[in-house]
């Protein structure tokens, strides 16, 4: 995993389908610039979850960007994804690290200087930091301050991406913070022109990153 592939970093969520195909609305985003995709499916039976993960990554790989599955690390493993992101809820950051072993991108989700510290000693690649804004994604999420942020960032070797309620009209809040990059849903699967969503937020992002 290189650093730029953290810039714009999305996420699935059904949710905003509306009948769509999943698959067409990932193209869209690669084709808009998006650097990295996680599949994040909480609700997915195993084998449907399956042939939507063999699908999606091929279609990365078409676009020469990382697969990254979200907290089923055996499903992980048995697509041969590039990674896998998992939450401080999941299974600890070591033990996936042993499973999916040393080459295989880790990510996982902190909200503290000290959750930042020990998965970087555990293993990660990378961590997803927020809520930074307010996020109708996840419930249990509170907003980070600015300066938790900068700490976080300053804190650990490893990059870290900002997630949580992320849109082109707050984007620019995040300059100067040490972030790597942006992890978005509905900025770019909840837009009508995908897309053309993807190639403002790219560019934006690299207006505001380090």
């Amino acid at each position: 995993m290189k650093k730029e592939d953290l810039l714009l970093y999305g996420i699935t969520d059904r949710y905003w389908l509306n009948g769509r195909n999943l698959a067409d609305d990932v193209e869209l985003a690669l084709k808009g610039g998006t650097t990295m995709l996680q599949l994040r499916e909480k609700d997915l039976d195993e084998e449907n979850f399956y042939r939507e993960a063999v699908e999606l990554k091929a279609l990365c790989k078409k676009y020469n960007v990382p697969f990254i599955i979200n907290d089923n690390v055996e499903l992980a493993k048995k697509v041969d994804a590039d990674g896998v992101h998992v939450g401080q809820n999941d299974m600890a950051a070591q033990d996936v690290r042993a499973l999916i072993g040393p080459d295989k991108i880790l990510g996982v989700s902190t909200q503290t200087v000290e959750e930042a510290i020990l998965a970087e000693k555990m293993g990660a690649d990378y961590l997803g930091v927020g809520a930074v804004f307010p996020t109708g994604s996840k419930d249990d999420c509170w907003v980070l301050s600015h300066d938790l942020c900068k700490e976080i960032c300053a804190a650990v070797k490893i990059p870290v991406v900002a997630i949580g309620g992320i849109k082109n009209e707050n984007i620019k809040e995040l300059k100067g913070l040490g972030f790597a990059g942006i992890s978005v849903i509905s900025a770019i699967f909840a837009q009508k022109d995908i897309e053309g969503s993807c190639k403002e937020l790219l560019a934006e992002t690299k207006e505001i990153i380090g």
